[in-house]
């Protein structure tokens, strides 16, 4: 069977750069200042979360550097050579075909690029085993769990080995036990494939289990306060989500998400 290639994710502070953003402005409808000055460095390996309330323009960033729109004022800069191929994308609904099977809604990267169903069968069944969906090859969507749907929606994102998984929400409608086994299955998928990924959540649990980089952000205008590192070590498991290192980096980070909400707060509960 084919497997998905594996690049080695070097220590934090030895990664080569992936992408930069600079002086990023985006406002819509000439009103709405969704993003304003956001900077923002991502290296290869990197598990960053984006981290802040609603309206903050985490989202936006996701599409800016997805190439889904472009920025009003400021660029994006990619190191080597990219194309759309290097980025996979997981939004906060599976988004599957419902009149397709689980097979054929992994196919998709690869149907738009015109390559054929057979011709990649092997790669959509290594990218569902990866998933723990390998005896759901033929079910249809109607027939899964909602943490199953999402597990495929992340196989279709692997499934062509991207650079780059940008993640928006994935987890946020799941009840806690499904969210924490697809952190758990999350963190697993990354060190097996070594890719670099862009996650967005509301949850400062959530975003210090996975993460090796948090940015915070605020809203009215979206932009970056601070840049927070988990040093814990991977891969990380129950005994990581209830040490004493964890509480720490959890009160760490609340404190800095409280900070950015700022005299905003009230707007937020």
């Amino acid at each position: 069977m084919t497997e998905l290639s594996k690049r080695p994710i070097p220590p934090l502070g030895q990664r080569p750069r992936l992408l930069e953003m600079s002086d990023i402005s985006k406002v819509f409808n000439g009103t709405v200042t969704a993003l304003n000055g956001m900077n923002l460095t991502l290296n290869e390996g990197d598990f960053l979360s984006l981290l802040g309330p609603s309206g903050c323009g985490k989202s936006t960033a996701l599409r800016l550097i997805a190439g889904l729109m472009r920025p009003t004022t400021g660029r994006i800069t990619w190191n080597g050579k990219h194309d759309r191929g290097d980025i996979g994308v997981v939004f906060q609904e599976p988004t599957l075909m419902p009149w397709a099977t689980v097979a054929k809604n992994v196919w998709l990267p690869f149907r738009l690029r015109g390559q054929s169903f057979a011709s990649v069968q092997e790669r959509i069944a290594n990218a569902l085993k990866l998933v723990g969906l390998e005896k759901f090859h033929d079910a249809y969507p109607r027939e899964l769990s909602g943490g199953m749907k999402m597990r495929v929606s992340i196989a279709r994102a692997f499934v062509t080995n991207p650079r780059l998984i940008l993640m928006d929400e994935p987890f946020a409608a799941l009840d806690e036990i499904t969210r924490q086994k697809l952190n758990d299955d999350l963190l697993a998928l990354q060190s097996k494939i070594g890719c670099t990924v862009i996650f967005v959540t509301h949850s400062v649990f959530e975003s210090v289990f996975l993460s090796d980089r948090i940015v915070v952000m605020a809203a009215r205008p979206g932009r970056v306060v601070q840049e927070l590192t988990v040093d814990a070590p991977y891969p990380r498991d129950i005994a990581f989500r209830t040490s004493a290192d964890y509480a720490a980096h959890t009160q760490v980070v609340s404190e800095a998400l409280r900070r950015a909400i700022g005299d905003h707060a009230d707007d937020h509960l």
